[in-house]
């Protein structure tokens, strides 16, 4: 199957059955593919003794840890096919992953993520502001997450401007000129939750105590990155919503969990609050003991599975997060699929969101 039949195929119209049988075409098709093109891969799926023909449902598909991308060079694709190489985030003296791209697959991860965000947002591009400092996209050829982040969702800006300084401060003059420029239309507002936080939200709170305002009420905000520094600090995501709304009226506020090694299959949080696996993308949540599947409400381990990665192993993957999958198909908001929740991250596993690992490195 060609991920351009998925791609046809609105993001969140398939109920379980159709969409069980999409998967485990395709993922069948890409360990195919993986165990033919990357010797590494190949070598550890012997190591198991696995057969395809073991496989009744994708969920039967062994996965690989993320933890393994920066311990080895996982690619399906010649040195030469490499179009771009992305790393993932990391505190200072952490190893990170290395995610190599052909242009097919870079190709693809975009479609699928304009396919998801396009969902939520409307098909229309809108003016942007990111809620970031410029230099972070500086190096094309090597993409850290938190530059392929920015640069991905770039897509669905209009007129891109940042609101912050190489130095991460609130450039004021700026945000009032984009603001002015724009007035009365939909503004997309992109950044990485503690930066929004630290950097956006604070400043926009001492500047209201002193009469200066800005009001997005207009605005649409998505973000993501990892919560673990505000929830040390007792922020949760209904007071980070409703501390925004207070101080800049911007109420459509939209988190996301990704990551680096299977970028594009992002899942978007809904109004109500749940997370949702597209038609690209699915999460099993397993059990920490023997890695079996946990029924809906357990917590568990978060693999990930996309029909995306064609230049490197990365369609079935273990998380170091914990999550907890709330249901199926039956999401107030309408949308079909899993829908699920993070809880955080596992016991003594590193920091590796975009906002976590700058937060921990943030004075």
């Amino acid at each position: 199957m060609e991920f351009s039949e998925i791609l046809n195929i609105p993001p969140y119209s398939l109920g379980r059955m159709e969409k069980t049988e999409i998967l485990t075409t395709r993922l069948k098709e890409l360990t195919a593919y993986h165990m033919d093109n990357c010797d590494e891969y190949r070598r550890m799926m012997d190591s198991i003794g696995f057969s395809l023909d073991s496989v009744d449902t994708y969920e039967d598909i062994p996965f690989l840890t993320v933890r393994l991308f920066k311990e080895l060079t996982l690619r399906s694709v010649s040195g030469k096919d490499v179009f771009k190489t992305m790393t993932s985030s990391g505190t200072s003296g952490q190893a990170v992953s290395k995610i190599y791209l052909d242009r097919t697959t870079s190709g693809n991860q975009q479609k699928a993520l304009v396919k998801i965000v396009s969902s939520f947002t409307g098909s229309g591009r809108m003016p942007m502001l990111i809620i970031d400092c410029p230099s972070v996209v500086k190096n094309r050829a090597l993409f850290s997450a938190r530059g392929a982040g920015i640069l991905g969702f770039s897509i669905f800006g209009s007129d891109r401007s940042y609101a912050l300084d190489d130095e991460m401060n609130l450039d004021v003059e700026g945000v009032t000129a984009f603001l002015e420029k724009h007035k009365g239309k939909t503004i997309f507002l992109f950044g990485f939750t503690f930066m929004i936080w630290q950097h956006f939200y604070r400043e926009l709170l001492r500047l209201k105590d002193k009469g200066i305002s800005f009001d997005l009420s207009n605005g649409v905000l998505i973000h993501g990155g990892g919560w673990k520094k505000l929830v040390n600090e007792s922020v949760s995501p209904e007071e980070f919503r409703n501390c925004l709304e207070s101080v800049c009226g911007l109420h459509s506020i939209h988190d996301y969990y990704g990551m680096v090694e299977q970028t594009g299959s992002i899942y978007m949080q809904c109004e109500y609050g749940h997370l949702h696996a597209s038609i690209f993308s699915d999460v099993i949540m397993r059990h920490p003991e023997d890695f079996s599947i946990c029924e809906k409400g357990e917590t568990g381990i978060i693999q990930v599975v996309s029909t995306i990665p064609e230049s490197y192993p990365g369609h079935s993957l273990l998380t170091e997060d914990e999550g907890i999958l709330l249901g199926e198909d039956d999401c107030p908001c309408g949308r079909k699929g899993k829908y699920f929740k993070v809880i955080g991250r596992l016991k003594n596993a590193e920091i590796r969101g975009c906002s976590d690992t700058y937060a921990a490195e943030f004075k």
